[in-house]
């Protein structure tokens, strides 16, 4: 419940203070970890604000939520004002939109009230309506729009309709039923609107808000290994692609309509227990190792692999990307081979066995030999500060977007230091957790200051499943994670190549594009997935064979394409209609229709228009066959109210993945053949109803 809260006793300026308030605000929402950690959003999201408000006796209440902000450079902050409503009458849960406009960290409170005019007009229709007390409840009535009128303002229009209505209230000469209609006007109800009577006023605590850039919530992410590209794999030739070639590559991901280019690591690799292709123990010569296997005598984390070039080189390609759109994305992975300058220079930081070696890294029943991880409770201050004095020399070099592996094998309390302390120097720097793990840890990642995270979503594939773990994230189910956890819905990655891709042929992999990039604001993909790469390293693996991991995998992309057997063609259409589509830059505006068939899945994304009689406003509605095998068809039942319509309406769709144009309304007819290319309909309303 909210304390220290203020309210203002009826006719009275002055203020007092209890530990509830005159009115109770209790469960506000967002609000993380009691407020001690900031709710989270970005430029133009609408944030839902919620609170239970209620108070003794029939009172009708009213609420608001205060937003404050500081502009730049000025002392001041600047407050605005939205106003909640009871979302189900009788349930005294108030909500709804904020708008929040720049970055920066911010603040809100609820505001509750009893609104005296329309508790007024309660009692006095039913007393009226009985004969009850009706000239002395008309008179009161008028002494209650009068102070309406002088709190507009004596020199305002409403300040002379309420005025005026007043004087009815008081005319002896009509009847009370005849007075009483002059309060259903439409000039009275909305000077009432404007201005209502406000009476105990209770405010709620503040809770704090963040506001970062837009790529923390919306962006398309592509993964490449840049020594695949370009790289000689050939019979007693072996040679590693370069930063130099793999900027060439960038033109083709940018023409997809990519955001995010996101490098696994470029460092130095050690030669200790290098592992070979497939994982195994051995390296032969001219097997290039793991890139997360880091430093060697070339140096560590802030050093760039000889083979892939120089520090002007990933100048250049930073500079080629910024050229097409593209910003660079780096890994951030936390330890160390046996050959890392760190080894030598801070053994202390290292876990160290009874017989003095150092323990390698274990993901039982997975083993890496080649990796030292790093012991974080023997020098946490002079790791802190070497990490980030590593963060800064690629932040100098234009990175601003850090992918941090296996964030969940750290301390949470480093994390939160790491990151506050890089927020502080650069707001802008953005922090993807690769968190593969438990859900508590994954969430508590989340709320100590990553920006995104990976999510269960790639092994989420039936109707049931996706419907509520899509619904948890948007925070539909009640959920809060969607106020602080933004999830970056990866379809594979190096380390996961899930069952339904392996088995599902080409169908598959267009199904978790176009879910992923559809019904989440940031989405990813590894490179191979536009080539239906789906050969595990045995059966029931999730690896990859000749896995990128250890050698070199150059592509052959454009040829793919020409063939056509590259998705390359869905994947920019895909990317396309999501810069066209603002709804489709939003999280926690997923809703899910019914269907009639367990394969089919129908859910929309919809931004509602400032006017709420200018139609659906960016209405994006997808209807998708899960099932790669055969094709589905069924009945699909809109809610429409969610569509910002009523049931009776039809409007025009057009399919903006397949072509077409149709009417809809409340219940459709679908049928997808995945075996004809059509996995799924994408659906653009029109922005007006026909």
């Amino acid at each position: 419940m909210t304390t220290n809260s203020t309210s203002a006793p009826a006719r009275s300026g002055s203020q007092s203070r209890s530990p509830l308030g005159r009115i109770v605000i209790a469960d506000c929402r967002p609000e993380v970890d009691g407020g001690a950690r900031p709710a989270r959003a970005v430029p133009g999201e609408q944030v839902e604000v919620s609170a239970t408000v209620f108070k003794e006796g029939h009172d009708v209440l009213g609420a608001e939520v205060v937003l404050a902000t500081r502009e730049p450079g000025q002392q001041a902050e600047r407050e605005r004002r939205f106003p909640l409503a009871e979302g189900v009458r009788g349930t005294d849960r108030f909500r709804g939109p904020v708008r929040v406009e720049r970055e920066g960290d911010c603040r809100y409170r609820v505001e509750a009230w009893v609104d005296s005019v329309a508790t007024w007009m309660r009692a006095a229709f039913a007393r009226i309506s009985a004969g009850v007390d009706a000239e002395l409840s008309l008179w009161e009535g008028a002494d209650l729009l009068e102070r309406s009128a002088k709190a507009a303002g004596e020199e305002t229009q409403d300040c002379a309709v309420l005025t005026k209505a007043a004087d009815v209230l008081r005319d002896a000469a009509r009847s009370a039923g005849e007075r009483l209609a002059e309060l259903r006007t439409a000039p009275v109800a909305a000077a009432l609107s404007r201005h209502p009577l406000r009476e105990h006023v209770t405010t709620g605590r503040w809770l704090p808000l963040r506001v970062d850039r837009t790529r923390a919530l919306y962006g398309s992410w592509y993964e490449f290994f840049p020594r695949s590209e370009g790289a000689v794999v050939s019979p007693g030739a072996v040679r590693s692609g370069t930063l130099r070639q793999a900027a060439a590559r960038l033109d083709a991901i940018a023409a997809m309509g990519f955001d995010v280019v996101y490098l696994p690591p470029i460092h130095p690799i050690g030669t200790s227990h290098r592992k070979g292709p497939d994982n195994a123990l051995h390296a032969e010569p001219g097997d290039p190792g793991s890139p997360w296997a880091i430093g060697s005598a070339d140096g560590g984390h802030d050093a760039i692999h000889p083979e892939l070039g120089t520090t002007a080189d990933f100048r250049a390609f930073v500079a080629r990307a910024e050229a097409v759109g593209l910003e660079v994305a780096m890994d951030f992975a936390l330890q160390c081979s046996p050959d890392h300058p760190w080894v030598t220079e801070h053994p202390e930081w290292f876990r160290h066995r009874l017989d003095g070696t150092i323990a390698c890294a274990e993901n039982p029943p997975k083993k890496y030999q080649d990796i030292y991880p790093i012991d974080f409770d023997t020098d946490p201050e002079g790791i802190l500060q070497e990490c980030l004095r590593v963060l800064r020399h690629w932040r100098s070099l234009g990175v601003r977007i850090f992918r941090v592996d296996n964030p969940h094998t750290k301390p949470l309390g480093f994390w939160e230091r790491l990151l506050e302390q890089v927020r502080v120097e650069d707001p802008g720097v953005l922090f993807l957790a690769e968190a593969f793990t438990r859900p508590a840890m994954l969430q508590s990642l989340a709320r100590v200051g990553f920006h995104q995270s990976y999510s269960y979503f790639t092994w989420r594939t039936t109707k049931v499943e996706l419907t509520s773990y899509l619904s948890e994230l948007a925070g539909l189910d009640g959920s809060p994670s969607a106020d602080y956890l933004r999830p970056n819905l990866f379809v594979n990655t190096p380390d996961i190549l899930p069952g339904h891709l392996q088995t599902g042929g080409r169908a598959a992999f267009e199904i978790r594009a176009v879910l992923a990039a559809m019904a989440g604001p940031t989405w990813g993909m590894y490179s191979g997935f536009e080539l239906c790469e789906s050969v595990a390293a045995w059966p029931g693996s999730e690896d990859y064979r000749h896995s990128e991991k250890y050698e070199y995998r150059p592509r052959d992309y454009a040829g793919a394409e020409d063939r056509g057997q590259s998705l390359a063609p869905l994947i920019t259409r895909l990317n396309r209609i999501r810069r066209r589509h603002p709804a489709l830059h939003q999280l926690r505006n997923l809703r899910f229709h019914r269907t009639d068939n367990d394969q089919l899945l129908c859910f929309s994304k919809r931004l509602a228009p400032a006017r709420p009689d200018a139609g659906p406003g960016d209405l994006v509605l997808v209807v998708l066959n899960l099932n790669p095998y055969r094709p589905q068809q069924g009945r699909v039942e809109l809610d429409m109210a969610e569509l910002g319509m009523r049931p009776g309406d039809s409007f025009m769709v057009d399919d903006a993945l397949g072509g077409g144009s149709y009417r809809w309304g409340r219940v459709n007819m679908v049928r997808l053949d995945p075996r004809s290319g059509g996995v799924a309909q994408v659906l653009t309303a029109r922005r007006s109803r026909l």
